[in-house]
């Protein structure tokens, strides 16, 4: 799966383009927690947390890979040596060897910005979609619950707005819509049951948001990366109660903006039930 549709400009600098992000300042740079890193234009399995450690360099840094995932070719000027996703060829960052930092004597210096981390710790492949049904609080809470979610992110959609924030979206001005970032194991979980839970757990069949949350911002949407998923969620709109009564809209994913943290699974964070969403099943 191709995701530069969903890309910032930061990360389609960096993946697309060979940038490096500045030190010291990516998301993973000092994570240490059990799980896998992701290629995040792909979806595919590069490195397992087990393999990362502190070199102090300002970027994350890996002593090995896992096998078959990266590619390892000369930069043009000889100096380096650059490595790429070897299924989509984004830019992950430079390997350096001889530094002694591990008894692998390896070191992976990649860009948080190439990089989706999940805490499953055997993922191969994944599979994502960006899903739009009112509040996000509601929408990620339910999700997170569903067998094969490895990922959920609040965050913003389909606006023209760069860098939105959430009193931006909430003024219903700039187009975007409030929705959930999915990266799902679709051998555990197909696209149609994730499909089947999202409209149980908030109504298509509302044009104007969702129950008391009114606004362009919490209207009902699936954002898809590929003719292969628009099939599907047609598919799955057909076997709703009242099909013909569907609001739900069917788009192509554009740059997602991840959400303020205190927005981040919201309601298991502050210990509360949701409220936000018509249906709480």
């Amino acid at each position: 799966m191709d995701k530069n549709a969903s890309l910032t400009l930061l990360q389609n600098d960096v993946i697309n383009h060979q940038a490096t992000e500045s030190s010291f300042v990516g998301e993973f740079t000092n994570t240490d927690v059990d799980g896998t890193y992701l290629c995040r234009k792909c979806g595919i399995a590069l490195f397992r947390a087990t393999n990362k450690f502190q070199s102090s360099c300002g970027w994350p840094s890996f002593d090995d890979a896992i096998k078959n995932s990266v590619t390892q070719k000369p930069d043009p000027d000889g100096q380096r040596i650059e490595i790429t996703c070897s299924r989509c060829k984004a830019h992950l960052g430079h390997v350096f060897h001889g530094e002694h930092y591990t008894t692998l004597n390896t070191r992976y210096c990649v860009n948080s910005a190439s990089l989706d981390f999940v805490y499953d710790t055997k993922i191969i492949d994944t599979e994502e979609i960006i899903l739009a049904g009112g509040c996000f609080w509601g929408i990620e809470y339910h999700l997170k619950k569903l067998n094969g979610i490895l990922l959920t992110q609040v965050g913003y959609c389909g606006g023209k707005l760069e860098h939105p924030t959430y009193e931006d979206v909430c003024a219903g001005t700039t187009g975007h819509l409030e929705v959930v970032r999915v990266i799902f194991d679709h051998n555990i979980l197909q696209l149609e049951q994730l499909l089947n839970k999202f409209f149980e757990i908030h109504n298509p069949n509302q044009a104007n948001g969702q129950g008391m949350d009114i606004g362009s911002q919490y209207c009902s949407a699936v954002l898809c990366y590929n003719q292969q998923q628009k099939d599907t969620v047609i598919k799955s709109l057909k076997l709703l109660l009242n099909p013909t009564q569907v609001k739900t809209k069917i788009l192509d994913v554009s740059t997602f903006w991840v959400a303020e943290g205190y927005h981040r699974d919201y309601f298991n964070k502050n210990g509360i039930e949701p409220h936000c969403n018509i249906k709480n099943t």
